[in-house]
């Protein structure tokens, strides 16, 4: 990439119904939770609509290879597939679902409030209780094994097993999480303007601090060595090569602007990363060179980028905003 390229006339602009707070790609098909309920297929520039939540709203979203997990303020929790079809994977009784992730070979996990429910492939459903609201939920890459963060620290969970969850503690309000895809590092962004991990070896505190604003959106580079994540006028990026960490490393920062990041996503393939601003500019930057490519210009009528997402080949991108814009955006082929 070259610096002052510029793609945006690449930009198709979808109508969504509503606002989504998520999107994805399911091979050729990009798709966004909605806020109304609804989620959106689109394929080839035909988009439409399936009821996933009738008379609710969604608050959490999540993807599997041909569907859409999505958990609302009805209590339910909903598997909608491509060709229209919904499944009721699990409900409360009411209460809202705080936080949901897909996991190997369609296990689902939720939570709502301390409780923390999986449900494996074949239907089998295992449930915990942890200190605080589950705020946050992570598949571990390498065995069936569940992260979830709350207050004071982390909980590592084997659903299928009676062994207690293992405690990554450190004091604070801890809500999203992640987990890094060799499995060796566990990282949550905090209620105050900081990250927090663990080297999941030995519970090896790691401290990441000196965001200006809150971390909301995190995103792992495809061999798990960069961390990208949001909260600054710059996407910071944390190494995580040696066994270390980020610890003693002070960490990349690409695409400085007078607008703060929202929303950060790794290309699948390449050292490339998309970053969504706060004033609906999003920029494609090589972490070597940081080199920029604009694939969105700012639009601060639209409101802040809300969602990324490339799809596998890493040849296309969606966004959605949190003022009801919505698109892809398709790299030219070279």
């Amino acid at each position: 990439m070259q610096t002052g390229n510029d793609i945006s006339a690449a930009l198709r602009p979808l109508d969504l119904a509503a606002p989504a707070l998520f999107t994805a790609f399911l091979k050729d098909t990009a798709a966004f939770a909605l806020e109304d309920g609804n989620v959106a297929f689109s394929t080839s520039g035909d988009t439409r609509s399936v009821a996933a939540h009738p008379d609710a709203g969604i608050l959490v979203a999540a993807a599997e290879k041909d569907a859409v997990l999505t958990g609302g303020d009805d209590g339910r929790v909903v598997r909608t597939r491509t060709d229209g079809t919904t499944e009721l994977l699990g409900e409360t009784g009411g209460s809202w679902i705080d936080a949901l992730s897909s996991g190997p070979d369609g296990a689902v996990a939720w939570s709502s409030g301390k409780k923390v429910s999986v449900r494996d492939r074949s239907g089998a459903l295992f449930t915990t209780e942890v200190p605080s609201s589950g705020r946050g939920l992570a598949f571990v890459p390498k065995g069936f094994q569940l992260a979830i963060s709350h207050y004071n620290g982390v909980s590592l969970w084997f659903p299928r097993t009676a062994t207690p969850p293992r405690q990554l503690s450190w004091k604070g309000s801890h809500i999203d999480i992640t987990v890094a895809p060799d499995a060796r590092f566990v990282v949550t962004t905090m209620q105050e303007n900081a990250l927090h991990g663990w080297r999941v070896a030995d519970g090896a505190n790691m401290r990441m601090s000196g965001y200006p604003s809150k971390t909301r959106s995190l995103a792992w580079s495809p061999d798990g060595k960069w961390l990208a994540t949001s909260g600054a006028d710059a996407a910071i990026v944390w190494p995580f090569v040696t066994k270390d960490g980020p610890m003693g490393k002070p960490p990349l920062e690409l695409g400085v602007r007078r607008s703060r990041v929202e929303r950060v996503a790794f290309h699948p393939k390449a050292p490339v990363v998309a970053v969504g601003y706060a004033d609906g500019c999003i920029l494609l930057i090589e972490t070597g060179s940081g080199q920029e490519l604009l694939a969105r210009r700012e639009n601060a009528d639209s409101g802040a980028i809300a969602a990324l997402a490339w799809d596998g080949a890493g040849m296309k991108l969606a966004f959605a905003t949190r003022g009801g814009a919505a698109g892809v955006v398709e790299l030219p082929k070279v």
